[in-house]
């Protein structure tokens, strides 16, 4: 696995093909950052980090907890002019107040603060003509 070094105290490992920096996000000095790692290099995170087991056939095996499924009526959108007619308000989409936003985002940033994260740029959607590019951070190889 390739390392990049840079001036901070981060240890940046994998590819990071990108010059828009997590502190973008609010995400403030992690201890390590791997960024796009492959499936192999995932595989052997996971398993350096006893987050999964290999099957006798070589897929990896996961758990994932007790809340496994998408709930819907757990979802919730600040309100904002830019969507704000956009989004079908009610029972699945529910209004979420800026300031418990806010405050529910400075406490995942600090979270953050010297741990090991994962980040992979990828894109949702098949086909490329309609593809949005987006980034996963996450704790978990």
């Amino acid at each position: 696995m390739a390392s990049i070094r840079t001036a901070s105290i981060t240890e940046h490992l994998g590819r990071k093909n990108t010059s828009y920096e997590l502190d973008n996000y609010g995400i403030k000095e992690p201890a390590r950052v791997y960024w796009n790692l492959n499936a192999p290099e995932l595989y052997e995170e996971i398993a350096r980090r006893s987050e999964g087991v290999f099957s006798n056939h070589g897929a990896m095996i996961v758990d994932t907890g007790e809340h496994t499924g998408r709930a819907a009526k757990d979802k919730a959108i600040v309100r904002e002019a830019g969507s704000e007619d956009k989004v079908f308000w009610g029972d699945v989409n529910k209004e979420f107040p800026q300031e418990k936003f806010n405050a529910l985002k400075e406490r995942m940033m600090a979270h953050t603060k010297g741990r090991e994260l994962f980040v992979q740029n990828t894109f949702v959607g098949a086909d490329p003509k309609y593809r949005l590019p987006i980034r996963v951070v996450n704790e978990l190889a």
